[in-house]
């Protein structure tokens, strides 16, 4: 079952048949006519409110046949009012949306105007922070730097980050360790490889030798991923191509003044190379590793103690956020909401073109993938071993590498659950997995023979 599926869905594992006790599923349900259907009790707005009468009314009939009879037999509207009788379902659904009172409800969380930033930025206008009681002010940031420092400095309560940056920050790489955290990933896949007009008959990355490559940030997927892509294909990132760091919002304009050949980037960014006439697509993310991570929700552990019940209301939010974009029927609504000036600044189009996965190439061709980009929260920590393995090969980690600790600190997959459950969702039973990248498996047990299989890396 998605952790995305309401507990009562009829079609899950919680209650077969229809909500309503009438049908025997929820597809019949749907198919009903409308004067033959019962009134709907699940509602995005309503998700606490169900949760907590879904609780009870297990706790009355733990067995899941009785609890399907009792349904059937007076429908669920009769079964909620005679619930209520005897348990407080109003009080109880506003104490436990609640939770421990915000310590500071006024915040600001910094985000660069980027599409995997979506949970983030949409939580303001949408009114997911609201929904938590938080006062929450998005603020708009030129660059990954800046984000950094921002947070560190307290300007920022919390902020959007590169998935390796609280890694690189805790770690105190280039810098005094400072300890952060992540309890959420932004999204999943969403980035690719543009190459300037002028290559568009360069197909083979053997044939790369010599350009310069945009990335945003060293401590970044798109460092690690286009280092990845081109060392599969024989390329030495560290000496047969430049790689520089460029603000993402600022690469398109370096492509067309011809300062970078290409670069890989998130995908309004390509997208908006595309719009301009500037670029085209060599390929996606996902076609070097399906579901990888790319941004993060990041705090402090200073934030993190001072304001704990400020930070799992954050939290809340942004798991909630991240729910309501994973579904596709709400993109075209979220690239309205994230479109305007004080937010990514694009125009409705190209974040259209992302967040439904309905897309021009740049090549004349309009290409289709729903999954292009995607939306989890969960936080799993062999993410933050795979991070990693690839500071380690190329350079950025000296010594030996306590990978297990390193993530477990840092990746919060362990609290992030115990959210997630509490709002209704279905988190991973696991917080590591294995999983493929250009079809070679990744074993988070076994981080150092991963680094040692490769035979392009940085010479330790």
């Amino acid at each position: 079952m998605s952790m995305f599926d309401d507990p009562f869905d009829a079609d899950s594992s919680v209650n077969a048949g229809c909500i309503c006790g009438r049908r025997r599923s929820n597809a019949e349900h749907e198919q009903a006519t409308p004067a033959l259907r019962c009134e709907p009790v699940i509602g995005e707005e309503k998700r606490y409110e169900n949760l907590v009468a879904s609780a009870v009314l297990r706790a009355v009939f733990p067995e899941s046949t009785t609890r399907r009879a009792f349904l059937k037999s007076v429908g669920a509207a009769t079964a909620l009012a005679a619930l209520s009788q005897f348990f407080p379902l109003k009080l109880a659904t506003e104490a436990f949306a609640e939770g421990g009172t915000p310590e500071k409800k006024d915040l600001k969380v910094g985000f660069i105007p980027i599409t995997c930033a979506t949970p983030i930025i949409m939580a303001a206008p949408l009114g997911f922070y609201a929904k938590a009681g938080l006062n929450v002010e998005v603020v708009k940031t030129a660059g990954w730097a800046v984000i950094r420092d921002k947070t560190i400095n307290r300007e920022y309560d919390a902020s959007h980050m590169l998935a390796p940056m609280p890694i690189a920050i805790s770690l105190g790489l280039g810098a005094q360790p400072i300890p952060f955290a992540v309890p959420a990933i932004e999204n999943i896949n969403g980035q690719g490889i543009v190459l300037a007009m002028k290559h568009k008959d360069k197909r083979d990355p053997k044939d790369w030798k010599g350009l310069k490559f945009a990335i945003p940030f060293d401590y970044s997927m798109h460092n690690y991923l286009l280092r990845y892509y081109l060392a599969e294909h024989g390329i030495d990132p560290d000496t047969d191509v430049q790689l520089r760091s460029v603000p993402p919002p600022e690469m398109v304009a370096n492509l067309r003044a011809d300062n970078i050949d290409g670069f890989l980037a998130p995908d309004n960014i390509c997208q908006r190379a595309i719009y301009d006439g500037v670029g085209y697509l060599h390929i996606l993310s996902k076609e070097i590793w399906d579901g990888h991570p790319c941004c993060s929700f990041a705090a402090s552990r200073e934030f993190i103690a001072t304001a704990p019940n400020s930070f799992a209301a954050l939290t809340r939010a942004i798991v909630d956020a991240t729910a309501y974009a994973s579904k596709a029927e709400n993109r075209k609504q979220i690239a309205e909401a994230i479109a305007p000036a004080n937010y990514i600044n694009a125009p409705v189009t190209v974040l259209e073109q992302v967040l439904t996965g309905t897309y021009a190439d740049g090549l004349g061709g309009v290409k289709t993938d729903p999954k292009r980009v995607d939306f989890d929260p969960f936080p799993w920590q062999s993410f933050a071993v795979w991070m990693l393995t690839q500071m380690k090969r190329w350079g950025q980690i000296k010594g030996d590498v306590d990978y297990k600790a390193v993530a477990e600190q840092i990746y919060l997959a362990t609290d992030t659950r115990k959210v997630m459950a509490e709002m209704g969702l279905t988190p991973p039973a696991e917080s590591t997995k294995s999983f493929a990248v250009m079809g070679k498996t990744f074993d988070p047990a076994k981080p150092d023979d991963y680094v040692a299989s490769f035979k392009i890396k940085k010479a330790s």
